[in-house]
């Protein structure tokens, strides 16, 4: 591996939810959002999957969560269960989305929509 080259945790890469992820930051891009990805270390456990700014609509902690996943699972990590609600209270918004497509993106002009999500 060249100097200076980074590679992503290959935990990530693999997760379902990683190519939603990326044709989702390539969607938001296009669309003149800002997008970080957080890298879900330990110091970010917890954390939304992307945090995105827009000179107009302003910022959204975005989880990004795969549309074929199946089962009594909860959606969220323990860590996020336990955050989520303590952000909320604090008027920190988390909108999930499961694609790179206009409905998805639409959702990003209402409410958070975390709690919908919860078991």
């Amino acid at each position: 591996m060249p100097p200076g080259k980074i590679t992503p945790p290959k935990m990530k890469m693999n997760r379902p939810e990683a190519k939603v992820q990326a044709d989702l930051i390539k969607y938001l891009t296009a669309r003149n959002w800002f997008v970080n990805e957080t890298h879900g270390n330990w110091f970010q456990s917890g954390f939304p999957d992307l945090y995105a700014t827009h000179p107009i609509h302003g910022q959204r902690w975005i989880e990004v969560k795969d549309p074929l996943r199946k089962g009594n699972r909860s959606l969220f990590t323990p860590a996020q269960q336990e955050k989520f609600p303590r952000w909320a209270c604090h008027r920190i918004g988390i909108w999930v989305l499961k694609g790179a497509t206009e409905s998805e993106y639409g959702k990003l002009f209402n409410p958070p929509n975390w709690m919908v999500y919860l078991r």
